[in-house]
């Protein structure tokens, strides 16, 4: 009997391809688009957006043209919950969430396998790049995916070893254009859509006009300051800059300024010059490791303290209450409470945790 899998279907080109490799793999696939946020009528249509009408109509086309069920479900209730409230929170606190990494923990590898399970599937899938394996020890673990330009390891590191027995990433095997070559060559008319490079519920990138609207009267406004708390001038709010950031400040100093700190509880924002922003440690919280529970001593690993940024080796410390202390090996550059932080030795996920201090 044919094992089955419920594919989350985004309707890009991964998802799409993922569905082929499940078929040809031998599963029996239902596809399903999560409809996770309402978007407004002016972001409806922007192509990328995963809950947009055209969207939903690209993924049914692929899952008609591949002969399988496609369903939508409804998850919208819980993304606000677990996801939007979290990503707004954050921001009015002064810090930077990565609410993709919300969504995966709380909604596509929480809520959508339970609903998935429930149904009678084996597994759910995605198109992720990244790769789940089975180590010496009988042991579930993550690897990165073959394409080092696209791997998403970095935003599953809160993976249970009962989400990965019962999770398929077929795409983690193949590089972006070899799926797409697969999705040109079976026909499906994404095979060049474009990727979605914004956070999805924010289809033109401009996090700070989506607070302003969700919850403006909760912005904190204040001061620009140097490092001596010498006022510089007003900003309009701190949930519309992140550390590291020298353009749209609003305000001229004679030379470049880059914000070094953020203050939720003042609302101040201190400026300061580029060699500011490189500090060697960190405390992080909320912790999730995959080959083992608990980091019981200290580590040399890899670690990636943003999506995009190439990794850095330094030494993970186990502290009290599930944090850890992260130090690097040299600093680093714009390190940013919120973010995450995640470990890899070599190629193997080792888990992550949220930004909480950045020392120096």
């Amino acid at each position: 009997m044919k094992k089955k899998v419920v594919l989350g279907m985004s309707g890009g080109v991964d998802s799409s391809v993922a569905a082929y490799l499940l078929l040809k793999e031998g599963y029996e696939v239902i596809g399903v688009t999560m409809q996770i946020w309402q978007n407004d009528e002016e972001y409806e249509e922007k192509e990328g957006g995963c809950c947009s009408l055209s969207s939903v109509n690209d993924a049914r086309r692929v899952a008609y043209k591949l002969g399988i069920p496609f369903y939508v479900m409804n998850f919208k209730d819980k993304f606000k919950e677990k996801v939007i409230t979290n990503f707004i929170d954050e921001y009015i606190k002064g810090n930077t969430p990565n609410p993709c990494i919300s969504c995966n923990k709380y909604i596509k590898f929480d809520s959508f396998l339970k609903k998935a399970l429930k149904l009678g599937a084996d597994y759910i899938a995605t198109g992720h790049y990244a790769k789940i394996e089975k180590n010496n020890e009988g042991r579930f673990i993550v690897k990165k995916g073959v394409d080092s330009r696209k791997d998403q390891s970095y935003v599953l590191y809160n993976f249970t070893q009962f989400q990965l027995k019962h999770t398929l990433l077929p795409c983690g095997d193949y590089t972006k254009d070899e799926i797409r070559a697969i999705a040109k060559e079976i026909g499906l008319n994404v095979y060049n859509k474009k990727d979605s490079e914004e956070i999805c519920f924010i289809p033109d990138d401009d996090h700070g006009k989506f607070i302003n609207k969700e919850e403006g009267d909760k912005i904190k406004k204040g001061n620009f300051i140097d490092k001596k708390g010498n006022i510089l001038g007003k900003h309009k709010g701190i949930v519309y800059y992140t550390i590291g950031q020298r353009k749209g400040l609003g305000i001229s100093l004679g030379k470049p300024m880059y914000v070094i700190d953020i203050d939720g509880d003042t609302g101040d924002i201190t400026l300061g010059d580029n060699k500011d922003l490189f500090k060697k440690h960190l405390i992080a919280k909320e912790l999730n490791f995959i080959p083992f529970d608990t980091l019981n001593s200290s580590m040399e690993v890899d670690i990636k303290v943003r999506y995009s940024t190439i990794s850095s080796k330094g030494i993970i410390m186990p502290l009290e209450e599930n944090k850890i202390e992260v130090q690097f090996f040299n600093p680093h550059r714009a390190i940013t409470r919120g973010q995450s932080v995640v470990f890899y030795l070599e190629n193997i996920l080792i888990g992550g945790g949220i930004i909480e201090k950045v020392l120096d």
